[in-house]
């Protein structure tokens, strides 16, 4: 099975992330592993929902950024999700998907593209989301998600339809994201070669 690892490193941190398409590991919860509680219990759902093993190691210059922690590690990971998408052409990808990620009172829906069109819209729906759960800001989450989309070079749209409960919400949208990644990156033997839009392969020529 595939297996895609991505250290990205500034003078801030040192960002590691493995995606292993092997079967999921009973023991996924220990390889997942930044200071923040639930941006840890974020990335479990993404595991959870997609399938897919994601090892993540944070190490810190000197400060513990929530902020540079959220945005370096979005980052790493949407660079090992566009190489793996990039290695997979060639096995019929699909490259787009959606999906509804619910619990409880809340249900949010995901849908992305490999277009090499980097673009990232986080649609809370006017709901009054709280600033703060669980430790983490508003902004920091949709700071991670932004880094992903920028990362993986992906057009990723996110709409919060329905929630109530601040802990309820971000795991509705992070369910949605893991179901979303697995619709995305199945194989489809009809599709080999192709790519998610009908622009194909991008080639630039720079002088």
């Amino acid at each position: 099975m595939e297996r895609i690892e991505v250290t990205r490193t500034t003078t801030e941190s040192v960002m590691s992330v493995v995606l292993d398409f092997a079967q999921l590991a009973k023991d996924y919860r220990e390889k997942i592993n930044t200071p923040i509680t639930f941006l840890n219990h974020m990335i479990e759902h993404i595991v959870w929902r997609s399938g897919i093993n994601i090892e993540v190691d944070v190490n810190l210059d000197k400060f513990l950024l929530t902020h540079v922690i959220c945005e370096d590690l979005g980052l790493a990971l949407g660079k090992a999700v566009a190489e793996y998408q990039k290695r997979m052409v060639s096995n019929g990808i699909v490259g787009y998907g959606d999906a509804y990620g619910i619990i409880d009172e809340a249900r949010a829906h995901t849908l992305i593209s490999f277009e090499s069109r980097t673009y990232c819209d986080v649609d809370l729906g006017g709901i009054a989301v709280t600033d703060e759960v669980e430790g983490m800001y508003k902004e920091d989450l949709e700071t991670f998600l932004q880094g992903f989309a920028e990362g993986a070079n992906c057009t990723l749209q996110i709409v919060l339809e329905k929630g109530a409960n601040g802990h309820h919400i971000w795991e509705a949208i992070f369910r949605s994201l893991g179901a979303a990644l697995a619709a995305a990156l199945r194989l489809d033997a009809s599709r080999i070669g192709m790519t998610s839009g009908v622009a194909g392969a991008i080639s630039w020529e720079i002088k």
